[in-house]
């Protein structure tokens, strides 16, 4: 469990956002003339106390927020949140705070592209298969779908990250969209520039012409039947470092816990998600790739 300077650290940030976002409604009301008049009240909680504990979740150890929460929350950190809701009321009003989480991330947390970009998607499972039938909380939402383990029932999440393994976009589908669409990955790349690299799921002359025509040069490992085609050493190389992503989804599901099949309506569903992506950007240490390390193992190959 990290220390409680790292919660106050994260309070502070999400606090000072919160109160910009407040600050921003309020003169948009009051140049407003037709704004409805309506009571407000301040809740026992704050919103960015609700936005810490929702983010620290994801950076402790423990697997159910229930424990975490009672435990953790109610328990040794009672005197950074002397004021807490039940947890059946918390997991009630926790969804209200979606619009101020989402632009927090997008505006606080995602990193800058650099020039050298990586694309992934990775499987959300909600159920295991032999329960596909029987499941409710998703259905209608929940599509199955084919990865490189095999099929599941969920969803699929979409990243894009750059060499320092800053998060630059996210999009969730259903589990049956396939990753070249070209609706999706125009938004995923929309403010992408310079080389992106993927795996063979992207492979496709279409998708490689979209993206070319925005500025975006698309590199893909080749099939067993297809002809190799000429590609800077350097290239090769980031290309093999691909992993990173791989690794960022990794880190997601077997830390961060974004992926569990204890979900029992679709907005906490998405909460989780947002608030896992949060925590991941608050990681001291992010797998990166050492752009150094890749010009120095060039030109050894090339004096080789």
């Amino acid at each position: 469990m990290f220390n409680k300077d790292e919660i106050i650290k994260i309070f502070c940030k999400v606090d000072d956002f919160c109160k910009e976002f407040d600050f921003q409604i309020k003169e948009i009301k009051r140049l407003s003339s037709q704004s409805p008049k309506f009571r407000q009240r301040n809740g026992i909680m704050s919103t960015s106390e609700i936005l810490t504990i929702l983010i620290c979740f994801h950076l402790g150890a423990h697997k159910t927020f229930k424990h975490y929460y009672q435990q953790v929350v109610q328990g040794y950190w009672n005197d950074l949140f002397p004021k807490t809701l039940s947890y059946n009321r918390f997991v009630e009003i926790q969804s209200r705070y979606f619009v101020i989480l989402s632009l927090f991330l997008k505006e606080k947390c995602l990193g800058k592209c650099t020039g050298i970009s990586f694309i992934d998607s990775t499987a959300l499972r909600v159920c295991r298969n032999q329960r596909i039938h029987n499941h409710k909380t998703f259905k209608g939402l929940a599509e199955r779908g084919k990865s490189s383990m095999g099929w599941f029932y969920g969803f699929k999440l979409h990243l894009v990250c750059n060499e320092k393994g800053e998060l630059l976009s996210f999009y969730l589908t259903k589990a049956n969209v396939d990753d070249r669409n070209p609706k999706h990955i125009k938004l995923l790349c929309k403010q992408l520039f310079g080389k992106l690299f993927a795996d063979k799921g992207y492979i496709g002359q279409a998708l490689w012409q979209m993206l070319f025509e925005d500025g975006i040069q698309l590199f893909t490992k080749l099939r067993k039947n297809m002809k190799g085609h000429i590609m800077s050493l350097r290239d090769k190389i980031i290309l093999r470092k691909r992993a990173i992503i791989e690794t960022i989804n990794d880190e997601l599901k077997n830390h961060c816990q974004i992926e569990h099949s204890r979900h029992r309506g679709i907005n906490n569903f998405i909460m989780n998600i947002l608030s896992a992506l949060t925590a991941y950007c608050f990681f001291p240490k992010k797998p990166a790739l050492n752009i150094k390390h890749v010009y120095e193992q060039q030109l050894f190959l090339r004096s080789a």
